[in-house]
């Protein structure tokens, strides 16, 4: 077996090969990690993501262009809030996380800035392992504010360098995660859909801290509440909530174990795949299809590829196409040609708890109609 060192190599030269000639990596952020988590069998994600391919461009390669992700606006928007939110040295962000999450704390009046610059990623996660390492060593009493700080989550055999908005050391040495979002809290409560994305990104960020603290002696404490920060109603002033992670991250823990390691997924991909959106559509439709998909509806709001993956899933006739809710009560039915056929009594085991449900579903619709249509005589 060839060194871990021999093999990380080969699975980096693999990966660029994957990715194309001369295509830059794009960055596994905590956003796609938390949707690859929410679907671990969708072995396509895993590789693409892995491999660092652009899903954006390559949806609009395949014909299937991505209307996913934020809008220039918005994104100029939650920058300049954001901003607002981290000025004169995080003073706002750390008077808000003394107040929602730690109250019983000395008021960050003494607070630490620690400089997190350095080249690259593997360098700026390295700067922030120490400046964590110092800030806890040297808490007494001082709040420190780590602006964009970088951590590093190991996913499925690969590399994930992940930038949380903001990590806060308590004066107790704990460490605390800071989403900072420009959705709005109205009335002291946001929606709950965008509160529960946000936890699931949140949740990402407090695995690969619990990384970060377990090879320190001894091991600080990462907290599982986490502070939200968002404009207050309709103003640009920032309000905060503080948000229990402690259920998305023992989820998405478990998820991100289930992924098949990526170096498995490469290695049964046929020689001279390559997913560069460069190549001609019928040899990028190819290579696509080589990696199996687990498409469902929710894929819609989490995956530039979900248009592509919906299509063919369509001209599948696959069940999941109708969510994942129904194909999990269908059982061994993973088409809706065998869902009809069971129902029409042309196929399947009649013991089947499914088959049997579908079959009387169908007879009570049969009743059902004739007996309209008697009514309508």
């Amino acid at each position: 077996m060839p060194p871990p060192r021999t093999r990380g190599t080969a699975l980096r030269q693999r990966l660029a090969e994957l990715r194309g000639p001369d295509v830059p990596a794009k960055a596994l952020d905590a956003r796609a990690l938390a949707a690859l988590a929410a679907n671990p069998g969708c072995k396509r994600r895993a590789i693409l993501d892995g491999a660092g391919v652009n899903k954006a461009a390559l949806a609009g390669a395949l014909g299937s262009p991505s209307v996913f992700g934020q809008s220039q606006f918005a994104l100029t928007r939650g920058n300049a809030f954001e901003a607002k939110v981290k000025a004169d040295g995080g003073a706002e962000l750390l008077r808000l996380v003394h107040e929602r999450l730690d109250p019983g704390a000395e008021p960050p009046t003494t607070k630490s800035t620690p400089d997190l610059t350095a080249s690259g990623p593997e360098g700026r996660t390295a700067r922030t392992a120490l400046a964590l390492r110092e800030a806890t060593e040297q808490a007494r009493g001082t709040w420190t504010f780590l602006d964009h700080p970088m951590l590093a989550l190991d996913v499925a055999g690969s590399t994930a360098f992940l930038e949380p908005d903001a990590v806060v050391v308590h004066p107790d040495g704990g460490w605390t995660v800071v989403e900072i979002k420009s959705f709005p809290m109205l009335d002291g409560s946001a929606d709950p859909a965008k509160v529960g994305a946000a936890a699931r990104q949140a949740a990402v960020y407090v695995l690969a801290l619990e990384e970060v603290a377990a090879r320190l002696d001894p091991a600080p404490r990462v907290r599982h509440r986490v502070l939200l920060v968002c404009p207050k109603d309709f103003s640009n002033l920032p309000t905060a909530s503080a948000v229990d992670v402690r259920k998305q991250r023992a989820v998405t823990s478990r998820q991100l174990a289930r992924l098949t390691r990526i170096q498995d997924i490469a290695d049964a991909l046929p020689e001279g795949t390559c997913f560069s959106p460069e190549l001609p559509a019928e040899r990028l439709t190819a290579a696509v299809e080589a990696v199996p998909a687990a498409y469902a509806p929710e894929c819609l709001a989490a995956c530039e590829l979900a248009f592509h993956c919906r299509a063919r899933s369509r001209a599948a006739g696959a069940v999941t196409t109708l969510g994942r809710s129904l194909r999990a009560e269908l059982g061994g039915l993973s088409t809706v040609e065998d869902v009809l056929s069971a129902a029409r009594g042309e196929s399947g085991d009649p013991d089947d708890p499914a088959v049997a449900a579908l079959r009387r579903a169908a007879r009570l619709r049969t009743e059902a109609l004739a007996g309209r249509g008697a009514t309508c005589r």
